[in-house]
């Protein structure tokens, strides 16, 4: 059960969009502007924004660049999530994870059967961190990106969540690389 501990402060959480499609743009991008909203509307902020296309490498290499950047927490990716032949989505994402979260791809696809019975079988979404940044790589689908953000994510990225969160986990995510 999800709650809000009111007795501890919110933090906004830097949160990088990526759209993966080869047909949408900045004027049809539903998916990446209701993931926009939902973070905005949480309180976080959207660190950067972008649309390439359905191509295993270039999702790869815009990943590790917002991994990279000092300014991104979060990357949502939307789109390739899917079965066809085009969906490299997932595929991009374990290239560069260094720790996969199994349990995201689980409890979205609990999620979406209540949505949408046994169709969410056909999602592939998944999360994992690199380089101290998570990585969460969603449905196309406007109503797919709503309740990951709705029913996983804004309860995961709100510090004041209670039993816990990943923002309080955010400094330890790296400690390997501590010297002992």
């Amino acid at each position: 059960m999800s709650r809000i501990d009111e007795s501890r402060d919110f933090i906004p959480v830097r949160i990088a969009v990526l759209t993966v499609s080869d047909t949408r743009t900045a004027a049809d991008d539903r998916s990446g502007d209701t993931l926009v909203e939902r973070l905005t509307g949480a309180g976080h902020v959207l660190a950067a924004r972008g649309i390439v296309q359905d191509d295993r490498a270039e999702i790869a290499a815009r990943l590790r660049g917002w991994i990279a950047d000092p300014e991104v927490d979060v990357i949502l990716t939307t789109g390739g999530t899917g079965l066809t032949g085009r969906d490299v989505t997932v595929e991009a994402h374990r290239d560069v994870y260094e720790k996969e979260i199994e349990a995201f791809g689980t409890v979205f696809t609990l999620v979406s059967m209540q949505k949408i019975g046994t169709s969410a079988v056909q999602s592939r979404a998944c999360g994992g961190v690199a380089g101290g940044t998570y990585l969460f790589a969603l449905p196309g689908s406007p109503g797919g990106c709503r309740d990951a953000w709705d029913e996983i994510l804004r309860w995961q990225l709100d510090y004041r969540h209670r039993p816990c969160n990943f923002v309080e986990i955010f400094p330890r995510l790296e400690e390997h690389k501590r010297r002992k």
